[in-house]
Formats: structure tokens, C-alpha cells, sequence
């Protein structure tokens, strides 16, 4: 973010004029904008902020929350570049981890009993919101076994916020392409080859997208995110693979027996275009739509 330009469009001069990025004037005004809107700009559910953590470990988490896959979340902020950061996230994750049922206990009271059943524990993130980060601090990040997103933000004139996801890391090695297919084939569950085959090579297009493109196992579907999710993979159906794609249906041409506006209909996963793969071609087929839902996740 620190190489983009904005510029506000003058159409009677036909002039351009620079918006300057700057910073908040503190950082609760980072995490009030954050908080306020952070379904929207994290993909995640609030639950509360400055959340206690009692007389033991003494602390104030930011905020908490539980994104889209049934994640737990914490989410820190610093106005400007703080090198303790991820170690006070990570102060934070770790007493979340030993207080699974206050968590749950919370989101039962806040979401309700559907959402706190679906608590997905074997992946919880932290998500630092910060003016800017160090080198040492994307290399801490990478050196945990933790889901760590590092997002810069910016200030854009009175009423613009940017956010640019800095690094983020799934908090384990990628597997080899053996050991995704071995899953895939858990994941479909069926004898098909040709399933197994054809799921296998979506996940590797999905996974090929860019960096930063992490895998969520669920019971019912396979999210494939970066801050938020952009597709989310189901088991076979009659011979036929079904994606969930995060996209604005006005921009889509929907083909029969193709992709499909599920947005009133109930389904596993997140995104309201269904695409249908049956073939290979399917998946090359798809490829554009792939990249555009991953360009805005």
C-alpha cells in the first residue's frame, strides 16, 4: 500500500487530484472502524471488544470474533509499526486456546447455539491491523505454527479505508501434491477416480490463484480463503463437483447446467454463484471465474 496512489476524478476540469494516505490519530479509531464493519472488511463476526482475559494473564483483547469457517479470531491493532504485536497476539491466542469453552460460551450467547456447535478449533487466526510492518515482523509470522494475517491499513482523505494483507500464513507446511490428493479423495469420498481426479484439479487451480490462498477442511465443504473466503468446494453430487464463488451476480452471464444464483437458496459454504464442473474443461471453463472471486477476497 505504501506504492498506491488514489486520485479523486475532477470531471468538469477533467484535473486529477492526489488523495494522501496517513495514519489514525489513534489507534481506536482503527479498531472502531474495524469492528463496526468487520463482516465486511475481514469476513469475520464480531463478538466483543477488550474482551478481559482475568487476574492471570491480565490482558484486553482487541476484539474477538469468529469468521466464515467457524474459526475463533483475535484481532490486534497498532496505530503506527509496533514490534510486539504478533508476540501480544500470540500472548492472546495461546490463553484463547486454553479457554475454549468461555469462547464458546460466547458465541453461544451472541450468535446462537447453531454458530458455537460449528466452532471450528483446529484452525484459530490472529489478524494484526497495523499502520505497517517489518521485515522481522512477516518473518516472525511465518515461523509460527499459527494462522497469522498481517494487514497494513491506510486513511484515504475523510472517508476511505484501505486494507493490504501484508503476509498470511496457514500455520502448517503446504502439502505435497500426494498428500492433497490423498485428501481430496477423503474430502469426496466416493470410488469415482474421475471425482477424485477433477477435484484434485481444482484445488490445485484454486491454490495456484496467488499467494496467501489457505485451505479449510469443514465437514460439509473445503474454503479456500485469503482474509476472507472466495470459494468453497463441496463433495460430488450425481457425478458433478459444486463451487460456492464470492462474486456480484450482476457481473455474470449465468450459463444452464453451468453456474447457477444460489443467493436465496440454502447450501453448504459461502458465495451465492454455483459453478457445476463435470469435466476438466468445466475447470478450465472456470478459471476467469476463479480469478475474479479470489481478486476481491
Amino acid at each position: 500500500m505504501s506504492d498506491l496512489k488514489l486520485f479523486r476524478t475532477d470531471m468538469t476540469n477533467s484535473g486529477m487530484a492526489e488523495v494522501m494516505p496517513h495514519l489514525a490519530e489513534v489507534e481506536a479509531e482503527v479498531q472502531g472502524l474495524v469492528e463496526v464493519h468487520m463482516e465486511a472488511l475481514l469476513g469475520v463476526r464480531f463478538l466483543a471488544s477488550e474482551y478481559g482475559t482475568g487476574p492471570t494473564h491480565r490482558g484486553r483483547i482487541d476484539s474477538l470474533g469468529l469468521d466464515e469457517n467457524g474459526s475463533p479470531v483475535i484481532v490486534e491493532y497498532k496505530r503506527g509499526v509496533d514490534a510486539g504485536v504478533i508476540n501480544q497476539g500470540l500472548f492472546y491466542l495461546s490463553w484463547l486456546m486454553d479457554h475454549r469453552a468461555e469462547f464458546d460460551h460466547l458465541v453461544r450467547d451472541r450468535l446462537g447455539v447453531t454458530a458455537a456447535s460449528q466452532v471450528l478449533w483446529s484452525n484459530p487466526r490472529l489478524i494484526c491491523v497495523a499502520g505497517g510492518f517489518t521485515r522481522f515482523d512477516v518473518h516472525a509470522a511465518s515461523e509460527h505454527r499459527r494462522s497469522i494475517d498481517l494487514v497494513r491499513y491506510r486513511l484515504f482523505g475523510s472517508d476511505m479505508l484501505g486494507l493490504e494483507t501484508v503476509t498470511s500464513v496457514s500455520g502448517g507446511i503446504q502439502a505435497t501434491r500426494r498428500k492433497r490428493r490423498q485428501a481430496v479423495a477423503r474430502a469426496t469420498d466416493v470410488q469415482d477416480a474421475s471425482m477424485v481426479e477433477l477435484a484434485s484439479a481444482v484445488d490445485e487451480a484454486l491454490l495456484g490463484l496467488g499467494d496467501g490462498v489457505h485451505r479449510v477442511e469443514r465437514k460439509t465443504y473445503r474454503a479456500y480463503r485469503r482474509l476472507r473466503n472466495f470459494a468453497c468446494l463441496c463433495p460430488p453430487r450425481r457425478s458433478k463437483l459444486l463451487i460456492y464463488l464470492k462474486f456480484d451476480l450482476k457481473d455474470v452471464d449465468l450459463v444452464p447446467g453451468f453456474t447457477r444464483d444460489v443467493s436465496g437458496l440454502g447450501h453448504h459454504g459461502t458465495g451465492d454463484l454455483e459453478v457445476q464442473l463435470r469435466t476438466p474443461k468445466d475447470v478450465e471453463r472456470a478459471q476467469d471465474l476463479f480469478r475474479a472471486s479470489y481478486a476481491v477476497a
